[in-house]
């Protein structure tokens, strides 16, 4: 394999089919994306889609999402996926590393994900590269629509 990082620029059939490829290997109740969901996250200053190809192919994904609050500039990994078959090589950390150095560069104070607990290797790898468990409450409020 021969794996590159690169931030999604543009929104293109191409890509759209990508990570409707890769979506439900993360979840089974979202929605496939449309031009128009890749374009809104394509066009948006916080948002950053990370995408890791093999040959054209899409093989890989990671959404940084990057905000101000009044305890300073914070940002969320959301959506990191690798596609079955190509896990266990490194894309994943490749991924979060990219992720990392933009945060480090727009100024970010500091980066927070959440994972399953039943995730193994995804834990073992946030945890190798730096990311602390917090003792803290996830809630949710799901609104209609």
């Amino acid at each position: 394999m021969n794996v590159t990082i690169e931030k999604a620029l543009a929104a293109t059939p191409d890509l759209v089919s990508g990570l409707n490829g890769l979506l439900p290997q993360l979840s089974s109740s979202a929605p496939l994306l449309t031009m128009k969901d890749l374009q809104e996250m394509v066009d948006s200053d916080a948002v950053t889609l990370f995408v890791a190809t093999d040959g054209g192919v899409t093989v890989g994904t990671l959404t940084l999402v990057v905000f101000s609050i009044p305890t300073g500039l914070r940002a969320w990994i959301e959506d990191v996926i690798v596609d079955e078959g190509a896990r266990g090589i490194g894309i994943g950390e490749a991924l979060i590393v990219a992720a990392i150095n933009e945060a480090r560069t727009r100024g970010v104070r500091s980066i927070d994900l959440t994972s399953r607990p039943s995730r193994d290797a995804a834990n073992a790898l946030y945890r190798r590269l730096g990311f602390e468990r917090r003792d803290t409450n996830v809630y949710r409020f799901m609104l209609d629509g």
